[in-house]
């Protein structure tokens, strides 16, 4: 089998795990993988706490078939559970579709008053026949019709005859008054909405068992296209209990590079024999996450965050419905603005990050998480690499230039951290001066020494200090390199001219340059560094910035990280991984050049996942536009009126249909009505009126600033998705809670 490529010396290598079907390489920790067991290992043990979370297979509550001796596997019902096509933003796992229009739906208590006084009715009415009270009239029918020998009983036939036709007409009556008492008290409304549950709930019995060449259980498609024995192997895994939602989804993704060419039939097939549902692998060995705290569907890609609130704002398919994420419309990136203690960290972005690690496991997905130190973003565990940016003694660092060799990509990336913020005060309204300056001093650097310099030292080059200039062009004259030297020259001769950027950067740099970060930023290859030009295999990385003490570094980081992202997603050669950012807390990060990077991540199979207190934590000319650029948006409770009514605006308008009620007084006209209105008016206290409605369609907000900082309760969000096809949903008010 083909093996990947080694990566730069000072760059975490992944190695592939034993017996792996041409895994996708990630950043491992240890160092060197794990060899998968001979025999599967077990499923790991459901987490004790909280009792609301699925246990590591991921199977939602429910979803096992009830009554049966002795229990199948949850992972069997899971597999065979339908997942009808849904619009974006609904979680699709048993999901019942809803029709789009709301039906003319009578009140419940109104629904029962009104079947009980028509049964009361009918029973009367049938009273009344039965006893004589109406008269006679209505037998005469069977009196005219019948022979005068069946009422007078002659023989016994004739009185069997008699008694048969007769309790026939009593029958033929029965039915007339039930359908017609029926349909004016809704008796079937009545039966359907709450007579028909109950049935089912107490007759309920399991499901038949679908064919193989329908269960999903079986492997199917593996079966159509000759990998019987890998689908028996693997149906036997599920059977037994030895496989896992995360082991379905990998092996999945292995057969269709199968499929696709990418991989043969015949490795496939020994990889599974051998190793079962451990087959294929993800490099660091490991099959699930330490635990989970949200509900999966990785058949589906999904997440769910929520359910969709009954609430009349809420379009009627929606109401109820599940709210799920995943990568079809994560990569049109989300952004999420509320105040703190809202939710956004523990009820979205944690989610979504345990889900993009379920899914790089399965060799889906890569992802990066970045946010402060001390935020609960998921255990160490969760994930191949976790970044302690500013903390003695790391286990890894981060690559300041994003793993290019290219001075000039560099010194764009860096520029973007450094002065990203400042831009608009910049001579010329962006960056890309000060992307020239550093690119004149790092290509020099990096032609004379073979690596491009450390913080100190480029901070020396940044001051124009006398010894690191001069040390500098004597390595590029020895080397005979002339058309970097006037590079040099030119930069030195700018750095005497008054404003130059320059002092700037020196400045900004310097923030990087202190105690607490001298064991990070080391590109001589010393130290175990994390590149973000690894996005093409299934990475789990976290970085955690020194957000207490160094603030200003933070977003200098936060900044530099989301370059490298843009950067390194839309390079990828194989885009077949969905690359997920999560930057929480993404105050002073946005820029006008990150906005148009992010607006390229949707064609490269990637997206954004940021967070904002609220949106005057970026540039006012910027607000607009970064609502216009995520295509998933969402407003938490306790947002301001003037962030509303950016959302309001961007949302939309809809057209409605309003009822205007207005009061009429009555004039009476004859003496005994106008006794009878001053009669009602005395005991009343108001005058007899009458009100006429008018039904108007007009065009409305779909929310409104001041529905959106006054009417979102706690606990809850508006969210509005949009698919990378192009499909996308109205916002809609979600009980994250549930």
């Amino acid at each position: 089998m083909d093996t990947e490529g080694t990566h730069d010396a000072q760059h975490t290598a992944p190695q592939p795990s034993d017996g792996a079907h041409r895994p996708e390489p990630a950043v491992p920790r240890p160092a060197v993988p794990p060899t998968p067991p001979a025999t599967a290992p077990r499923t790991p043990p459901p987490p004790a706490a909280p009792p609301t979370v699925p246990a590591p297979s991921a199977i939602p509550p429910g979803a096992a078939p009830v009554g049966s001796a002795a229990p199948e596997p949850p992972l069997l019902s899971w597999l065979r559970t339908p997942r009808p096509a849904s619009a974006p933003g609904i979680w699709t796992l048993g999901h019942r579709p809803r029709p789009a229009q709301e039906p003319d739906r009578v009140p419940g208590r109104q629904l029962i008053s009104g079947a009980v006084i028509s049964f009361l009715c009918g029973w009367l009415l049938w009273s009344l026949l039965w006893n004589g009270y109406l008269g006679p009239y209505w037998f005469w029918p069977v009196d005219l019709l019948v022979p005068d020998a069946w009422p007078a009983a002659r023989t016994p036939g004739d009185r069997t005859a008699y008694l048969v036709v007769s309790n026939a007409y009593y029958g033929l009556w029965i039915i007339g008054v039930i359908v017609v008492f029926g349909r004016i008290g809704r008796w079937s409304e009545v039966a359907r909405r709450y007579v028909l549950p109950v049935i089912r709930l107490r007759r309920h019995t399991p499901a038949s068992q679908p064919q193989p060449a329908a269960d999903r259980a079986q492997w199917p498609d593996l079966r159509a296209h000759g990998a019987t024995d890998a689908a028996d192997k693997l149906a036997a895994e599920a059977r037994t209990g030895r496989m896992n939602d995360v082991d379905v989804a990998r092996i999945e993704r292995a057969w269709r590079s199968v499929r696709s060419g990418k991989n043969s039939l015949v490795s496939f097939t020994d990889t599974v024999l051998r190793h079962g549902a451990a087959a294929c692998a993800h490099p660091s060995g490991r099959r699930d996450l330490p635990r989970r705290t949200a509900h999966h569907d990785l058949l589906a890609h999904q997440v769910r965050i929520g359910t969709t609130a009954d609430d009349l704002r809420n379009p009627y398919q929606h109401r109820g419905a599940g709210c799920a994420l995943d990568p079809g419309v994560l990569g049109t990136s989300l952004l999420a603005v509320g105040p703190a203690g809202s939710g956004k960290t523990t009820r979205v972005v944690k989610p979504v990050v345990e889900s993009m690690c379920l899914q790089a496991l399965a060799g889906q997905s890569a992802v990066i998480v970045v946010g402060p130190a001390g935020s609960d973003l998921g255990p160490d565990e969760a994930f191949d690499v976790v970044v302690r940016v500013g903390r003695p003694d790391p286990d890894c660092d981060l690559d300041l230039y994003g793993g290019t060799t290219d001075p000039d990509e560099a010194a764009g990336i860096l520029a973007e951290a450094l002065v990203g913020d400042l831009a608009e005060q910049l001579p010329g309204g962006d960056s890309r001066r000060a992307a020239t300056a550093l690119a004149q001093l790092l290509g020099p650097f990096r032609a004379a020494h073979d690596r491009f310099p450390t913080v100190p030292e480029l901070r020396e080059l940044l001051d124009g200090a006398p010894q690191a200039m001069s040390a500098l062009r004597t390595a590029l004259q020895d080397g005979g390199d002339h058309t970097l030297l006037r590079e040099l020259d030119a930069r030195v001769r700018q750095s005497e001219r008054p404003g130059d950027l320059g002092v700037l950067l020196a400045d900004r740099i310097a923030l990087l340059d202190r105690p607490a970060f001298a064991a990070f930023f080391d590109p001589t290859g010393s130290t175990r560094q994390v590149s973000l030009r690894a996005l093409d295999h299934p990475l789990r990385v976290r970085i955690e910035l020194p957000e207490r003490g160094h603030a200003e570094a933070s977003r200098i980081l936060a900044r530099l990280v989301l370059a490298q992202f843009t950067e390194c997603a839309v390079a990828r050669g194989d885009r077949s991984l969905f690359a997920c950012l999560v930057l929480d807390e993404a105050a002073h990060t946005i820029t006008a050049e990150a906005l148009r990077g992010m607006q390229r991540l949707r064609s490269a199979n990637a997206g954004a996942v940021l967070t904002l207190r609220s949106l005057d934590d970026i540039p006012d000319a910027l607000r607009g536009t970064l609502l216009g650029t995520v295509g998933c948006r969402m407003a938490f409770a306790g947002v301001t009126t003037w962030d509303g009514a950016r959302f309001a605006e961007v949302w939309g308008k809809e057209w409605v249909e309003t009822r205007d009620v207005t009061d009429r007084q009555i004039i009476a006209e004859g003496a005994a009505m106008k006794a009878f209105h001053l009669f009602r008016h005395l005991v009343t206290g108001k005058a007899a009126t009458a009100k006429a409605v008018t039904v108007r369609t007009v065009e409305r907000e779909r929310w409104s600033a001041s529905d959106l900082a006054n009417s979102v309760p706690p606990g809850h969000a508006v969210l509005s998705v949009t698919s990378v096809a192009g499909e996308h949903a109205p916002p809609v008010l979600v009980d994250l809670r549930s």
